[in-house]
């Protein structure tokens, strides 16, 4: 059995994670620069805390021109691409359900969740097949099984055709020797997702802790009684993308906390 060393096992590669500045995604380019790769990280605003080890490139991903710049940069400056972590989420709709979504609603949300990694992945892979080797990573949601219809209807489905999308392009280019997996997180505790408690707080007049029991009975229940921490599912990815799982490919992976399904 082939002996890893964690602390420098993804050495030599290069990865890119989209959203990489906050949340999931920056405990996620943390967790691949602890292994000692080199990582890009991407979004349409730089992060709040510099890392100089952490490669920045500004970019609106949604965009046919983002996606393009991300890819070209990359290959112009690194000439290749190992790992790619589609990271990149966005859920802005209104709540109240199909009626109060418009065709932009619609279409803003499936250019962010679907089709900026499926651009990403066309850019990068004809590098990885070409050398038979690279792994790329479907950050979905559980949404993808569990809508809540009233508030995130849009974000559910794009995320539930990625789901189906990583699966097919799995079928295609695994024999061709890339690995391609989906990782479907539950309610993760970002800062984003505090700042939302705070606000179902103080419209309800109650404690965070109230708002946060409210959402976890919307979801149907988490045994594991809170939401994950992004360096949870930053250290499952960081095991996926690795040496240690050269022979998963194909599969969704759900980090939920055993979220009880509502339907």
């Amino acid at each position: 059995m082939e002996q890893f060393n964690f602390n420098n096992e993804l050495s030599g590669k290069i990865a890119l994670v989209t959203g990489g500045t906050k949340g999931a995604g920056k405990a996620i380019a943390e967790r691949l620069l602890q292994a000692d790769a080199t990582v890009i990280i991407s979004a349409r605003n730089a992060p709040e805390e510099e890392n100089s080890n952490l490669h920045f490139i500004a970019a609106d991903l949604s965009t046919v021109e983002g996606t393009q710049k991300v890819i070209s940069e990359i290959i112009s400056t690194y000439g290749q691409l190992d790992i790619l972590i589609n990271n990149l989420g966005s859920s802005t709709t209104p709540a109240g359900g199909f009626n109060a979504l418009s065709d932009e609603d619609w279409e803003s949300t499936l250019k962010a969740n679907l089709l900026a990694p499926v651009r990403l992945d066309r850019g990068f892979l004809p590098q990885m097949i070409e050398r038979k080797s690279g792994v790329i990573i479907h950050i979905a949601s559980i949404q993808g099984k569990l809508p809540l219809y009233d508030s995130t209807l849009p974000y559910a489905a794009s995320k539930a055709a990625l789901r189906n999308y990583s699966k097919s392009l799995s079928n295609e280019v695994t024999p061709k020797g890339v690995r391609v997996l989906a990782v479907s997180p539950g309610w993760i505790n970002t800062t984003a997702s505090k700042d939302w408690l705070g606000e179902i707080a103080r419209n309800a007049n109650s404690t965070i802790e109230e708002a946060q029991q409210g959402v976890m009975d919307a979801l149907g229940g988490i045994p594991f009684g809170r939401p994950a921490e992004p360096e949870e599912v930053a250290e499952f990815v960081g095991f996926l993308v690795s040496p240690r799982a050269s022979y998963l490919t194909g599969t969704e992976y759900v980090i939920d906390g055993g979220t009880v399904p509502t339907i």
